[in-house]
């Protein structure tokens, strides 16, 4: 079966408590609903800077993981550094916070789970950390771990 066609349910039947579940509800945004690769991470607060410089590097198939507190009040990512990550090949993007340009997004070959959107735009003064530990809904997400995501939720490779 194709990596980018996993079935979360499917695997966590198969692997068990191998993976961790993330239990925070994020919404399915981009044009690919299955999507899975190496993770890479960012921890940054209202401010996109580091994910626009990031998502303009090979991603070579990885999913960027970017924790932003949980914040709704500015996005993360809009449709040109979506489309950014696209030309760059990046399997997906999961943010813990919000993203805009969602029809735009959907539109795209890409992954995208994210807790919302807001056409508010965020701060671009390059605070936060990359290819950092994140714990995001109890899950405790690592640079280079296996990540899958679908439409039922996100798995992570303990």
């Amino acid at each position: 079966m194709n990596a980018s066609a996993v079935n979360t349910a499917d695997l966590y039947d198969e692997r068990g408590e191998e993976l961790d579940s993330v239990s925070a509800q994020f919404q399915s945004l981009g044009g690919h609903t299955h999507f899975s690769g190496p993770v890479r991470t960012i921890r940054c607060f209202e401010d996109n800077a580091l994910v626009k410089s990031l998502l303009a590097t090979p991603g070579s198939g990885s999913v960027l993981v970017v924790d932003g507190a949980g914040s709704l009040r500015t996005a993360l990512m809009g449709d040109m550094i979506a489309a950014s990550a696209v030309a760059n090949g990046w399997a997906g993007v999961v943010i813990n916070g919000a993203i805009r340009d969602r029809l735009a997004i959907a539109g795209l070959p890409l992954g995208v789970k994210a807790l919302g959107s807001n056409p508010r735009k965020s701060a671009k003064e390059g605070a936060g950390e990359v290819d950092v530990p994140l714990e995001i809904g109890g899950v405790t997400i690592r640079p280079g771990a296996m990540i899958w995501c679908d439409p039922d939720g996100i798995l992570v490779e303990r």
